[in-house]
């Protein structure tokens, strides 16, 4: 959910009228009304009963509506936390990251960082999952982004994404028609997999597991980008998370393929040596962050 549909549903409610929120937003009453029932076509409820003038929220529009009013006061919280640390933050930030978070999207982090913070630096670095982790215990990191990591005596672990993992297949697959598969039909498949001293290999290695379903695994890589390669030359399938390939599916080079039902997800944390001392640029790209976990949703 947008921020924007955020505000825009609470000021429905607030008013009691979509097209007095359409006003105040600038927008027409019919893309606002398009908005809300997009959000409720995602929810499953109706959030607002229409056979009442002035409107009236529903059961289930005054839960989501407690939602909405808690999410922004948090982003109001965090752009007054951040104006405060932009008039004085200078200094240095080091993020180490795992590969598969991406370069455009942490383009786009380093990007609102520099926006929020013109006068600090931001280092990035880019390593293997135990390697992210190394740095930050041993402080030569700040912050670290990496997958499947748990809080330690001397690492902290806090929650940033569950990114949703789809079977990849090239669009010459026989399964890539499909929009979602069930893990029967990966039975006797060619696989890709990821090297099996790789935590997101033991995830993949237990749902197919549980789901009594046999691979042949053909070749193994450390990273995602080699993983796609492969895939995209049909050499085999795989499983990754949806996030890293929604450039290549766009293009039409790789095929997403939702698992049915979507119980398979790759948990991403934000790491930090434990007790660490964060100077101010630090803190500011810890809420930076934070706030992205949101939007990710």
């Amino acid at each position: 959910m947008s921020l924007a549909n955020l505000r825009l549903i609470r000021d429905v409610a607030h008013h009691r009228s979509v097209s007095k929120a359409a006003r105040l937003h600038g927008i027409s009453q019919s893309a606002a009304s398009q908005a809300v029932q997009e959000v409720e076509r995602e929810l499953g409820i109706e959030l607002f009963d229409r056979s009442t003038r002035p409107l009236t929220v529903t059961v289930g529009g005054k839960l989501y509506l407690e939602y909405c009013r808690d999410v922004l006061r948090r982003q109001d919280e965090l752009e007054a936390s951040l104006g405060r640390l932009k008039e004085c933050a200078s200094g240095t930030v080091r993020l180490v990251s795992i590969y598969s978070v991406g370069l455009s999207e942490m383009a786009e982090i380093e990007g609102r960082f520099n926006h929020e913070f013109p006068q600090a630096e931001l280092q990035i670095s880019y390593k293997r999952p135990e390697r992210v982790w190394q740095a930050v215990a041993e402080d030569q990191a700040d912050l670290g982004l990496m997958s499947y990591a748990e809080s330690s005596r001397d690492v902290v672990a806090l929650p940033w994404r569950e990114e949703e993992m789809v079977v990849a297949v090239s669009p010459a697959h026989k399964l890539a028609p499909k929009k979602k598969v069930r893990p029967a039909e990966l039975n006797g498949e060619t696989f890709i997999g990821f090297d099996d001293d790789l935590p997101i290999e033991a995830d993949i290695e237990r749902y197919l597991r549980d789901h009594d379903v046999d691979v042949e695994t053909a070749l193994r890589f450390d990273n995602i980008g080699m993983i796609k390669e492969a895939v995209m030359h049909d050499a085999g399938i795989s499983i990754m998370p949806l996030r890293v390939m929604r450039e290549e599916a766009r293009e039409g080079r790789l095929c997403a393929l939702h698992l049915d039902p979507p119980e398979l997800y790759r948990p991403v944390r934000i790491v930090h040596r434990r007790r660490k001392v964060f100077n101010e640029v630090a803190r500011g790209l810890l809420a930076l962050l934070q706030s992205e976990k949101v939007h990710a949703a």
